[in-house]
């Protein structure tokens, strides 16, 4: 009898990068990919269907972050696992990955080690975290405390987050309407409101924060 699957999306904009995590996914008799994802909205729009289990997605990708394409399928499938992929051994990515509500964070760089087991402890409802994550998280979190006072939110919605990272990422205001499917007046307002929230002037600021934020890459 064959055994259950975990039907897995994989998304990350280098087709590269799947197909080898594809090969490490598909040679385990309980994993199998059925979709595969160049941005973080075909991710979004491919983890709606029924048909999958469990996202992995990468957290730089163009159009949407995996960061943003987690929190979108959170909101809009909440029964549904994800996992973040990283270059990056970064405690403000990692601690982000998990506020949107990911079930663990890979290091690309060990991958192949680590995220078969990555998808199994998500589908049994535990979170996965690299070697010395767990430290990481603490000695953020008292750094944080002592220098700075608590971590401060983000103080964006998730649609303006959205606008930042195109904006970062050279988009014109057309170009943002037409991606969102809103006018260019929707997003000139959305900009003036992003700018007075952060206490901003002009692009490269903008540009800066969605760095820091982790929106873009540097």
């Amino acid at each position: 009898m064959t055994p259950l699957k975990t039907r897995i999306l994989l998304a990350d904009d280098h087709a590269l990068v799947r197909r080898g995590l594809r090969l490490v996914l598909d040679s385990e008799p309980d994993l199998e990919v059925v979709a595969e994802a160049g941005d973080g909205a075909e991710a979004v729009k491919l983890a709606l269907d029924d048909g999958v289990d469990l996202a992995i997605v990468d957290i730089s990708m163009p159009r949407m972050t995996g960061l943003q394409a987690v929190r979108e399928i959170q909101r809009r499938r909440p029964e549904m696992r994800t996992l973040v992929l990283s270059m990056h051994e970064n405690e403000q990515y990692l601690y982000e990955a998990l506020k949107s509500g990911a079930s663990g964070y890979v290091l690309k760089t060990v991958a192949d080690r680590d995220l078969v087991e990555a998808c199994r402890a998500a589908m049994r409802g535990e979170a996965f975290l690299y070697p010395g994550a767990r430290t990481a998280l603490i000695r953020d979190y008292l750094a944080q405390a002592q220098v700075r006072g608590p971590i401060r939110e983000d103080p964006l919605t998730a649609r303006e987050r959205e606008i930042v990272k195109l904006i970062a990422e050279g988009y014109s205001t057309r170009r943002i309407a037409e991606s969102l499917v809103i006018s260019e007046k929707t997003v000139d307002r959305h900009r003036t409101n992003i700018l007075v929230k952060l206490g901003m002037h002009d692009r490269v600021e903008l540009t800066r924060y969605a760095i820091r934020r982790g929106l873009v890459e540097p």
